[in-house]
């Protein structure tokens, strides 16, 4: 069974469309933990269109369960915020300014000793660390190098294939995630995964522990409401 983290930002999207605070950013994830998520993740770039900092703050001081902050390493203000507030995980993941969302992992090769350095920081402060990768063995084994606790798969090529082929599409991440199971390092996922690919990824899996879902499951909720949507993404992760 893979935990699952509601990435909120697309409800601080929709907050700072008009500005005020409506929706509450910090209402809506006490209660995605209410309904049973068990963790919140958010992803605050420097232009604060969606996840604000402030935000970041806001949520530690009132969340039950775990806070993951995903970002870009490399700007000096994400890196004092995670320290600051102190996650219980942080997801290391290599934005480019202007990106409208992730859309590519770490070459955990090119960038091995920067990787090692900031790793060895947040894991020096007690923070779980993980590191956003593609699917490829030789990137799962050169993060193994780093230090970090986890690398997370970014599952947009298998969201896509899967329309097509499961089968197919299900290949280099199963591979990618045995290579993580050898080597020792835990595994997370996260990107366009939903109701329909969701249960068939987590069945074939090994060893996941953790995803991070936003966008889809944000977007069934204003079908479903958030309260059975959450129910039906546990249900799904768990398969």
């Amino acid at each position: 069974m893979a935990r699952l983290s509601v990435n909120i930002n697309k409800i601080a999207t929709l907050r700072n469309s008009r500005g005020g605070n409506n929706p509450d950013v910090l209402q809506a994830a006490l209660a995605c933990e209410r309904f049973g998520a068990q963790g919140i993740t958010v992803h605050p770039r420097p232009d604060e269109r969606h996840i604000r900092y402030q935000d970041v703050y806001d949520l530690k001081s009132a969340l039950t369960t775990e806070l993951n902050i995903e970002g870009n390493c490399r700007e000096e203000k994400f890196v004092r915020l995670v320290l600051d507030t102190q996650p219980a995980q942080v997801t290391l993941v290599p934005d480019e300014p202007g990106q409208i969302t992730s859309n590519h992992g770490w070459d955990t090769i090119k960038h091995s000793t920067y990787l090692h350095d900031i790793c060895a920081l947040f894991k020096g402060e007690g923070i779980r660390v993980s590191i956003f990768v593609d699917p490829h063995p030789e990137m799962i084994a050169a993060a193994a190098e780093t230090g970090t606790d986890r690398v997370e798969l970014y599952t947009e090529g298998y969201a896509k294939e899967f329309l097509n082929d499961p089968a197919k599409a299900i290949a280099l991440y199963a591979e990618a995630a045995k290579v993580a199971q050898q080597i020792g390092v835990g595994l997370n996922a996260g990107h366009d995964l939903d109701l329909h690919n969701l249960p068939y990824f987590v069945q074939h899996i090994p060893g996941l522990l953790e995803v991070s879902i936003g966008h889809a499951l944000i977007s069934d909720a204003l079908y479903l409401g958030l309260e059975e949507t959450i129910k039906r993404y546990l249900a799904a992760s768990s398969s």
